[in-house]
């Protein structure tokens, strides 16, 4: 229920967090009323179910446009947002006017335009912007209003409308031809092409090897060198660089490739010569600050040195803004206001000394020509700047290493050159050339404050110099050693979040707010994973299987300069430079070539979905070629006639042609029993699974359901023999019965584990314990043990402990629960959302969770049956199975019926808010709602 709004003679103002709309508050009267809109109010509809019924039968309906009247876009005010739209509805009535404090990019202007087309206000609008949450920013802006920017707004619109026909006519492409719930995007699509290149790159790539000498040089002082050989007989030894990846040959066959023989007996020759220095080469050179932080590089920085994904860099950064530490954290400018300089400045020559200072003041210019993001750059909000240490009680963990990150980057934008100098000594022993460098600074400037990719600028400034000892040309040398040394060339490196982010932005595809987004949206749709081990984006064979069918049938759908092109006609739009109808047209429609509408519709028929589901590994030698395919139930290996599934989660570039071999050798071994029991008489395999290997009793022609069993943790399939598959089949089996209780104790595998159970009581077994041959006595001591009480597994140890709760007083604590991991604050628990990452979340966003969970009240208790009740349901079960059928598909329609009837009618109030048409075909396989998946967009 809304609350009763205030007395009138307040202004509204309408922001769109509550976090943002406390802060502001604090900064204005009793006059002002200060509510968040909490997002969108209103969006286009997201699948069938949610557009208006009389608007379903239209074409056009699938796509919530109406593609046929000026692309008018359908919008509803989605189910969840009705109660907050009354509560802004009902303070709006007793306002004297309109406060819209939306954030200022294209997002920010079209929340505002929305509130005003739903809202429908008959009191003055007036639009305030602003770049930072202080008393002064904010009082400035309400000096300063100005009206609601159309161009900003139809920018994002348009963007919107592109981003869904892309999706929702894509998608269902890829629905058809390689599995369902697919998806495809405009920017998604194009950064998987980006992963999945690196990978085929990867999986080109041909290693080599190379040989070269490691010496350890001592001067006549005492000092020690370390060089390196560069040359012998003036032939260079060759680096990395100078062999062909796709062969691993050299590319100049004038180098001298070293084998280990050869530069073992180069070693043993050289031993015999006396190194003298011949040069030594210093120059000195200066360094310049890195400029403030933009989105991008700030998300890139924070996932280098703390390991935050781009979504935490930017849900930490909101909460910062939101609660008035730093100034907006959308931006592509690396520009600082006046006052920012100058706060930056008097904190240089403070904390660090006047040579610090830059002579003059540092102006740095961005190069992007988006207007609407031209801002500020990301620093500490206000002037002067609070000290990161002065807030460190106040913020969080996470939230404090960032401020403390923008802190430092924006004071050392202000500082002075480093100047440093490197210095090459050249040592010669008979014919050959060996080279050491070393590197001294000269003057630390803004380093002293701040070093790309390194926590603590002063232990980095000592790893940075590599001081050597002094020497003077035609010097002898002494050498202590003299090793040859083997080199492999590496595949160049898979895509990182930051890696991804920076090649993004360097070629112009999306902006700053949507790289986080689209990170997590390929992440989710399964078209890339994360490396356990490096953290990287390796793509997954669906992947592969989108990027053939797009490269070959919709090339310019994932061209590079396309997607480039088409971001800078947007940003057009947003400067009020290209006429936003015209340019949906010929997207859409196409002009001087097919558009979207027309390209995809001559696809459908044209595509082998085969085909496009085929990835080549390679012929081994006499034998026929190896494929993967991508089926509907994942990809697997073939070979003619011989196929295996592939475990999930194995990087591509790991199946090579000896490694596809040695799957489909073993797949094929398992198609011939490891033995037969002896009760049943059945063949015992052991096969390999999606989900890992396992033992199976039975499979011939006749078995219906051949029984399986997964093996133990550290059982490896070549080492399974007859006797351990048919105890792995035994489980469940009973250990013996209770020696209190008389109850017996069960040892089984289940799904979270090895566990044993004795009536209602269930204890995980620990790792040195197998259910194979856990015993009575065993068992009995686990039980007699309080659940959770014996180390790792299960254990009541919290993941990780924040400070007490406002609420209860007790620590919050994040908990690894049966069902996933939970939040409590000792009276409350909850469970976080789905897909959210455990290691990512912080003392706020903790708070919120509890919060939004005890707003709901607690958990119903479910009802006891009663006898009759019981009676009943067992009467019930002797209904027919056609009745039964019957009863579900009933209740299924009822569902479907109230659902409809849930959704939300677009505002009448704008004539861009209604739309018009003819019929929708909503039972065809391209339809969104068709297989449950929502196209990207």
């Amino acid at each position: 229920m809304a609350k009763k709004p205030q007395a009138t003679g307040t202004s509204l103002v309408i922001v769109e967090s509550p976090a943002k709309a406390r802060t502001i508050s604090r900064f204005l009267g009793r006059g002002f009323t200060v509510e968040a809109s909490i997002g969108h109010i209103r969006d286009l509809p997201e699948g069938a179910k949610e557009v208006p019924a009389e608007l379903k039968k239209e074409p056009w309906a699938y796509l919530g446009v109406n593609v046929d009247s000026d692309f008018a876009p359908v919008y509803i005010v989605p189910k969840e947002k009705a109660a907050q739209v009354r509560k802004l509805r009902a303070l709006l009535k007793s306002a004297t006017d309109l406060y819209l404090a939306t954030d200022e990019d294209r997002e920010g202007e079209a929340i505002s335009w929305h509130l005003c087309e739903v809202l429908q206000p008959k009191v003055p609008i007036r639009r305030l912007v602003f770049h930072e949450i202080t008393a002064e920013a904010i009082h400035e802006a309400l000096r300063q209003p100005r009206e609601i920017d159309e161009n900003l707004v139809r920018a994002q619109e348009t963007r919107r409308i592109v981003d869904r026909l892309f999706g929702y006519d894509v998608s269902p492409l890829l629905w058809r031809k390689i599995r369902p719930r697919l998806s495809a995007g405009r920017v998604q699509s194009v950064a998987v092409r980006l992963i999945v290149e690196r990978e085929r790159q990867r999986m080109a790539f041909r290693s080599a090897a190379y040989w070269d000498l490691a010496a350890e040089l001592t001067t006549n002082s005492g000092g020690r060198l370390e060089a390196q050989l560069v040359s012998v007989a003036s032939r260079r030894v060759p680096a990395s660089r100078d062999f062909d990846a796709a062969t691993g040959a050299l590319k100049d066959q004038t180098l001298l490739h070293l084998d280990q023989p050869a530069a073992e007996q180069l070693a043993e020759r050289l031993l015999k010569a006396v190194p003298r220095v011949v040069e030594i080469d210093d120059k000195p050179y200066t360094t310049r600050p890195y400029p403030p932080f933009t989105t991008s590089t700030l998300q890139q920085e924070a996932n280098r040195k703390f390991g935050f994904t781009a979504r935490h860099t930017m849900q930490v950064a909101q909460s910062l803004y939101e609660n008035g530490h730093i100034t907006y954290m959308r931006t592509d400018s690396t520009n600082l206001a006046a006052v920012a300089v100058q706060a930056a400045r008097d904190l240089v020559a403070s904390q660090y000394g006047k040579e610090y200072l830059s002579p003059q003041p540092r102006i740095y210019q961005t190069k992007v020509k988006n207007a609407q993001e031209a801002h500020e750059a990301i620093r500490p909000a206000g002037h002067p700047f609070d000290f990161p240490e002065s807030l460190r009680g106040e913020l969080s963990y996470d939230q404090f290493r960032l401020y403390d990150l923008i802190w430092k980057r924006t004071i050392a934008s202000q500082m002075s050159d480093s100047r440093a100098h490197r210095i090459t000594i050249t040592v010669e022993a008979d014919d050959a050339v060996f080279q050491v460098s070393g590197k001294t600074i000269e003057f630390a400037g803004y380093l002293r404050a701040y070093v790309e990719g390194a926590d603590d600028p002063e232990a980095n400034l000592a790893e940075r110099e590599v001081v050597l000892p002094p020497v003077q040309p035609g010097e002898s040398l002494h050498w202590q050693r003299l090793e040859p040394k083997g080199h492999t060339t590496q595949p160049p490196n898979r895509y990182s979040e930051a890696s991804l982010t920076r090649a993004l932005e360097e070629m112009g595809i999306g902006r700053p707010s949507t790289y986080a987004s689209i990170i997590d949206t390929i992440l989710a749709r399964q078209y890339v994973f994360k490396h356990k081990r490096t953290n990287s984006l390796v793509p997954t064979w669906t992947a592969f299987a989108v990027c053939q069918l797009l490269e070959s049938h919709l090339p310019h759908l994932v061209d590079y300069q396309f997607t480039a092109e088409m971001e800078d006609e947007l940003d057009a739009i947003s400067r009020g430079e290209l006429n936003h109808l015209d340019y949906l047209r010929e997207f859409y429609f196409g002009n001087a070539r097919p558009g979207l509408r027309d390209q995809v519709a001559a696809k459908i028929g044209e595509i082998d979905a085969r085909d496009v589901s085929r990835i080549v590994i390679g012929r081994p030698e006499g034998q026929e070629e190896i494929v993967v395919r991508v089926g509907r139930f994942g990809p697997y290996l073939e070979q003619g006639s011989r196929r295996a599934s592939l475990p999930d989660a194995t990087p591509p570039d790991e199946i090579t042609v000896s490694a596809a071999l040695e799957l489909l050798d073993r797949t094929q071994a398992a198609e011939q029993p490891l033995g037969y029991c002896p009760k049943t008489g059945k063949p015992i395999f052991v096969k390999s699974g999606r989900f890992g290997p396992y033992v199976q009793r039975g499979g011939a022609e006749g078995d219906e359901k051949p029984q399986s069993a997964s093996l133990l943790r550290g059982m490896k399939p070549e080492e399974i023999t007859i006797e351990v598959a048919l105890q792995l089949l035994s489980l469940p089996r009973d250990v013996g019965p209770h020696p209190e209780s008389g109850e017996m104790i069960v040892a089984a595998n289940g799904r979270f584990g090895p566990y044993i159970k004795c009536g209602s009581e269930t204890r995980s077994l620990p790792e040195q314990i197998s259910p194979l041959d856990v015993s009575v006595e065993q068992a009995v001591a686990l039980l007699a043990q309080p659940k959770g009480g014996r180390g790792r597994r299960g254990s009541r140890e919290p993941l990780k402990t924040f400070a007490a709760s406002p609420v209860t007083g007790q620590p919050v604590r994040l908990m690894a629960g049966r069902y996933g991991p939970y939040v409590t604050d000792g009276e409350t628990n909850a469970s976080l959302p789905r897909g959210a990452d455990p290691e990512e979340l912080d003392f706020q966003q903790a708070l919120e969770t509890l919060k939004a969970r005890a707003e709901k009240g607690p958990a119903r208790a479910p009802k006891r049956a009663s006898a009759k009740s019981s009676r009943s349901r067992r009467s019930a079960t002797k209904k027919s199975a056609a009745s039964r059928s019957k009863t579900t598909k009933k209740t299924a329609a009822t569902r479907k019926g109230r659902s409809s009837k849930a959704a939300k009618k677009p505002s009448a109030a704008g004539k861009r808010s209604r739309a018009t048409g003819k019929t929708a075909r909503f039972d065809q396989p391209a339809a969104p709602d068709s297989t449950g998946a929502k196209p990207a967009e």
